[in-house]
């Protein structure tokens, strides 16, 4: 990239609204009637969709309530080893491309430090190791290994020029240009909802001049973050925004761990507060904790929804956010179905989420930065493989401090192979794998503490990692996404908000969580009589000119 080019951003492509723009703007992101203020708006959830809009609610004077089933952090959940100071697991979120200008801004604001996600091939990874077929393969860049290699990244690049117009695409992203953008991802949803990113791969010409191998080898090694064959069966859409956007390219992880971004937004007291006086923070309005699970959200008339909690206890409220996956609202909380139109249970019903597992271990230093006197390459690199761990990463916390490997990182059906078993089994079962990859490495020996693992599609509050949409969910995921702009809706639909990855164009990455949060913001404040400053327009004020391309029905 030239010094003068813009970076690439999350920008769009659906909703091309510049969320980090409305967030910095001097004058705020709305208010409300007077008499609306300190007015008690229930969040379903304490993750980073829930904390960020609880958060801005607060400033601009209402009373967030949140309620929370499981952990606060959600999917952003940094477990601690236990007796190492700093050291984590991170067992969601874990890498944060700095195109999420807007998932950014927060951790800015809590003056986090960030440091470069070990991604394959990178320089923070130091090296990389690709295991196919039983072969290994090492460098440190993509030009270090054999030629079949540049040959998949290249077709990759290819097919994507030839199949989405992707360099014209991005450099309207990278400019902002909004009518460009809707003009040239219009006809890409046209053509591309319909049909799955292997469909997208194995017709494109770059790789149908190429061997099945190539094609192998890209589901397996893949680009930016390793291998994407668990991703084939998804609408190509779903891909196209993930590179479009950066999202797999330059990622930076939050050192000390991600959870911080959510824990800090509970306890941060901002200092241009309305209605609230000076030092109040969510945990002050809530007395240091959240409330417990919903377990009903219902109707009492017109202008109230009564939010039951597990325990019995009832809040009656204008408005409601809901962050939690879009399947509790059917299967863990009993929710009136009048509360959405049936497309949008439609909708909320047929989000399909993709399984996922991580098995993390502590170690007693970054032994894999040791050079093998017989080689003169490290010990152990980053490594993607076709055998049973898949991705393994490496955490260096400092020479003189433990680290931390990710022996795992797993997706779908390999996701699933871990399900029946306890922590103890997989972290067997992953150094088994690697045994064979590096035999003359004793991962082992260097293991202390106890390992952590997670599997998302268990935990009764998640269901699964995150979205993934199948060929033909565009409308669906139009339909969750706009719902913040209820001017149209019948009065007994209006109040209740989503938000959350899952509602977002980019499902997995914590900024479509926050900007999907955004929008809730804009919503409750124009539910309840307010409005944005007319010089910073929210987006829904903008709605009508950059609403997401809309198919035939």
């Amino acid at each position: 990239m030239s010094p003068e080019q813009p970076p690439v951003t999350a920008f769009g492509p659906d909703f091309p609204f510049p969320y980090d723009d409305w967030l910095t703007h001097p004058a705020g992101l709305g208010r409300v009637p007077p008499d609306r203020l300190g007015t008690e708006v229930v969040v379903v959830g304490a993750g980073i969709a829930e904390l960020v809009a609880a958060y801005e609610l607060m400033r601009i004077g209402l009373r967030p309530v949140v309620y929370e089933s499981s952990h606060l952090g959600g999917r952003l959940r940094s477990q601690p080893f236990e007796g190492a100071d700093g050291i984590v697991a991170e067992l969601g979120g874990m890498r944060f491309p700095r195109s999420s200008t807007a998932f950014h801004h927060y951790v800015d604001l809590l003056g986090l430090p960030t440091a470069p996600f070990p991604n394959p091939l990178t320089e923070a990874a130091g090296s990389t190791v690709i295991d196919l077929h039983g072969r290994t393969y090492y460098g440190r860049t993509l030009a270090d290994l054999p030629p079949f290699f540049t040959e998949v990244a290249d077709a990759w690049a290819s097919a994507l020029e030839e199949g989405a117009g992707f360099t014209d695409l991005q450099q309207a992203i990278r400019e902002r240009d909004v009518g460009r953008i809707r003009a040239l991802w219009a006809e890409l949803v046209e053509v591309w909802d319909d049909r799955t990113f292997y469909d997208f791969v194995s017709t494109s010409k770059a790789f149908s001049d190429l061997s099945f191998a190539h094609r192998e080898a890209f589901g397996q090694v893949g680009f930016g973050t390793g291998g994407w064959d668990s991703d084939f069966p998804n609408s190509m859409l779903e891909i196209l925004r993930v590179v479009l956007t950066g999202c797999d390219d330059d990622q930076l992880l939050v050192v000390g761990g991600v959870e911080q971004v959510p824990q800090g937004l509970w306890t941060r007291t901002p200092d241009d507060l309305v209605h609230w006086p000076a030092g109040t923070s969510l945990s002050s309005l809530h007395g240091g904790g959240t409330r417990p699970g919903v377990a009903r959200l219902h109707r009492l008339d017109a202008d109230t929804i009564r939010v039951t909690d597990v325990y019995g206890g009832t809040r009656d409220v204008p408005a409601v956010l809901t962050t939690c996956q879009s399947w509790l609202l059917s299967t863990q909380i009993d929710t009136d179905e009048s509360l959405f139109g049936q497309e949008v249970w439609m909708a909320l019903d047929r989000t399909r989420y993709m399984q996922s597992t991580k098995t993390f271990v502590m170690v007693d230093r970054p032994f894999w930065r040791d050079v093998d006197p017989a080689t003169g390459r490290e010990v152990m690199s980053t490594t993607l493989t076709d055998r049973l761990t898949r991705s393994t990463y490496l955490f260096d916390n400092g020479p003189d401090r433990p680290g931390v490997i990710c022996l795992s990182y797993s997706w779908m059906s390999d996701s699933l192979k871990m399900l029946p078993y306890p922590v103890e089994k997989r972290v067997e079962l992953a150094l088994g794998a690697l045994r064979k990859i590096y035999p003359t490495v004793d991962v082992g020996a260097h293991v202390i503490g106890d390992p952590i693992t997670v599997t998302w599609e268990s935990d009764p509050h998640s269901l699964g990692a995150f979205k993934g949409a199948l060929p033909g969910h565009y409308r669906y995921n139009r339909r969750m996404y706009c719902h913040f702009v209820q001017d149209d809706l019948p009065a007994a639909e209006r109040g209740i908000f989503m938000a959350g990855d899952d509602v977002s164009w980019t499902p997995a990455w914590a900024e479509g969580a926050v900007q999907t949060a955004l929008n809730a913001v804009w919503g409750i404040v124009a539910h309840l009589g307010g409005s944005t400053p007319p010089d910073n327009p929210g987006p829904g004020d903008r709605f009508a000119e950059l609403a997401p391309p809309a198919l035939p029905d």
